[in-house]
């Protein structure tokens, strides 16, 4: 029988948890696969842990990775996929906006030879006409500045199969990363399905402006170069602006005498420094993403689990020395640059 791992990304979710899990576990127990529910305590400041480990005591089928910090939602997306053991994974988050409904429609697309299900969203009753106007604009720029084209309202909520996680486990390891993208990215034998984002059973959405705007700069930066030649254009663009600003004084000096150019010397030198600035700002966030990939700090640290076969003394920190994941369900190691987390930005 094939198995299906659901991980499912926690941050200060105690109110939505008994609600979530009374909602998918009757789906998963009436579908044909075998399952596991992977809850990723990502550093919950409320009661979640406590809720997590008597779901997990209760039932043996919940398993918990826990944090020693919070580390972000990509992180514990990432540490779900090293941790997951199933034929099919499905990553999805725990206020139910993500339909559990859906899970079997993706294992039947699995079921089907797609490696890779996206999950695409119609309509988010939870979202206001703000943030679905920015959505929209981001996936356009990104897909104007990328080689790489995203499927525009794809979500964090997929399935992926058991080749296609253990590629992400050994290829993209970024710490500065975007793992929707990475999905789309992967190749296989793909496929979307759409679904309606429900309402927010509980809580409040942990990303502001600030952060969202800080993930989308991040990601932008991850899949495309095209921002370091905007100093090449900047160039041309600046020549050629000169070229005309000495004709215009040539010909003024030709037909009215000496022209008086203080303001317009300003106003040049204002562009130039502002574009100048514009490009030492955009090199400046590059070298900040070389920077963390070379310090090669971990995605994320593990302080403890619940249900997990491996013991806790075969996850102690020292597993971690070196970019090393520590053996999940008793297995091998993931391989070099496998543990991981910080990141710079967070997603929708």
């Amino acid at each position: 029988m094939k198995t299906v791992t659901v991980v499912v990304s926690v941050y200060n979710e105690e109110q939505a948890l008994p609600k979530f899990y009374e909602a998918v576990k009757p789906i998963l127990e009436q579908d044909p696969w075998d399952y596991e529910l992977l809850f990723v305590n990502d550093g919950s400041q409320d009661g979640s842990l406590e809720i997590l480990r008597r779901l997990a005591a209760a039932d043996s089928r919940v398993k918990v990775v826990s944090f020693s910090r919070n580390f972000g939602h990509e992180a514990a997306m990432i540490a779900g996929l090293d941790y997951s053991a199933g034929d099919m994974v499905i990553c999805m988050d725990a206020d139910l906006q993500h339909p559990p409904e859906c899970i079997p429609k993706i294992l039947r697309a699995a079921e089907e030879g797609y490696d890779v299900v996206s999950m695409v969203r119609t309509r988010n009753q939870s979202a206001g006409f703000l943030k679905g106007i920015t959505s929209a604009a981001f996936y356009r720029v990104i897909n104007a500045l990328s080689d790489v084209q995203f499927e525009a309202n794809a979500s964090d909520f997929f399935g992926v199969s058991r080749r296609a996680v253990e590629v992400l486990k050994q290829s993209y390891r970024e710490k500065v990363r975007f793992l929707r993208g990475y999905v789309q990215n992967l190749g296989f034998r793909r496929t979307r399905l759409e679904y309606e984002a429900g309402v927010r059973v509980a809580g409040e959405s942990k990303y502001s402006i600030r952060k969202l705007f800080s993930f989308a700069v991040n990601t932008i930066l991850c899949f495309s170069n095209l921002p370091l030649r905007l100093g090449i254009y900047a160039g041309i663009f600046t020549g050629a602006l000169g070229f005309l600003v000495m004709v215009y004084t040539i010909w003024t000096w030709v037909r009215v005498g000496t022209p008086d150019g203080y303001a317009t010397i300003v106003v040049l030198i204002c562009f130039m420094f502002a574009v100048l600035f514009l490009m030492v700002g955009i090199i400046g966030e590059y070298i900040a993403i070389l920077f963390a990939e070379l310090k090669d700090r971990p995605i994320y640290i593990v302080e403890g689990t619940e249900n997990m076969e491996a013991t806790e003394k075969e996850r102690t920190s020292s597993d971690f020395s070196g970019g090393h994941m520590p053996p999940a369900h008793g297995g091998k190691p993931a391989g070099a640059a496998v543990p991981a987390v910080g990141e710079r930005g967070k997603e929708e």
